[in-house]
């Protein structure tokens, strides 16, 4: 029997939103003393939640496609490598801005997750042109 979802996007999925859930709350509690006054002062608190945000946009798009047997592989592992190299390096950014190395890989991973929707919306155009 064919499996009805595939279970590598549903799980990447449900583990980008984790982490999103848990790095978003980190910094979203004003008079913490941790995370969000450390970002406020330095003023990359913007950073942090481009990262958040991106990796929510992504843990959701995962779970969308997961549900379907015939997720492209393809697109998954564009949209895995574009998260890490992506909302990773943003948030490397956000804590020590002179981590100079950083800073190349987040256009990067912003390739990648391009890469990732434009390889989805080829495979659905070829998709759609194959139905009769």
């Amino acid at each position: 029997m064919a499996p009805t979802s595939d279970r590598l996007a549903l799980r990447l999925g449900a583990l980008f939103g984790l982490f999103a859930v848990v790095l978003g709350a980190l910094a979203a509690h004003k008079g913490d003393k941790f995370l969000y006054d450390y970002l406020s002062k330095t003023n990359h608190l913007d950073i942090w939640r481009t990262a958040v945000f991106y990796q929510w946009v992504h843990a959701l798009a995962l779970l969308a496609i997961g549900q379907g047997r015939t997720a492209r592989r393809g697109t998954v592992i564009c949209w895995l490598i574009g998260v890490v190299l992506f909302s990773g390096s943003l948030y490397i950014l956000a804590l020590d801005s002179t981590q100079k190395w950083a800073g190349p890989l987040t256009p990067l991973g912003g390739l990648v997750l391009i890469a990732g929707w434009a390889w989805l919306w080829l495979n659905l155009l070829k998709k759609q042109s194959s139905v009769p």
